[in-house]
């Protein structure tokens, strides 16, 4: 396996004025790294408070965390990164979960992922220039009965098409 390898030691990190780790936050944090026999073993719950918090996990935000445990921010960094359900840039206001399990694909989620894609004029993976829409896959929903089946945020969407999706995505606002 070839590793894909990029020069982050010269990245440019934008930065904010006002840190996301303010004061308030790291009195209400502090008992939950209490908890912990080490620092760096509340990595989670810090990164899943900043994600809830600001959205995702800007660069200064896993930064201010690693300093907040006294760990390498490249430590904070490794944790986000590894786990799906951190976003380490902005998402849109509605992501959209297309479900990819056998079920879903027999029934027809290949063509319906193409056809919500070129709707959106994005791939899997990206957030529309508006912000207003990411789109993603999942693996299982757990609603093979009702196949094809997706998300749109915590919304179960059960028996799509890509008509009727495409519908639902242009009401909403």
């Amino acid at each position: 396996m070839a590793w894909i390898t990029k020069n982050s030691a010269g990245a440019h990190i934008e930065r904010q004025s006002e840190p996301y780790l303010n004061d308030e936050m790291k009195q209400e944090l502090t008992p939950v790294v209490d908890r912990y026999p080490r620092r760096q073993a509340a990595s989670l719950p810090l990164l899943h408070a900043m994600q809830e918090k600001v959205g995702w996990l800007p660069p200064q935000a896993i930064e201010e965390i690693a300093d907040f445990l006294e760990v390498p921010a490249s430590e904070v960094m490794d944790t986000a990164s590894f786990y799906e359900e951190f976003w380490l840039k902005p998402k849109g206001k509605y992501v959209i979960w297309l479900c990819q399990s056998i079920s879903c694909e027999i029934m027809g989620e290949p063509s319906l992922t193409d056809r919500v894609a070129e709707f959106l004029d994005i791939q899997v993976g990206e957030t529309t220039p508006d912000g207003k829409f990411t789109l993603m896959k999942v693996e299982c929903l757990g609603y093979c009965g009702d196949a094809p089946c997706g998300l749109i945020n915590e919304d179960i969407q059960q028996k799509i098409t890509p008509d009727n999706f495409i519908e639902v995505l242009k009401n909403l606002d």
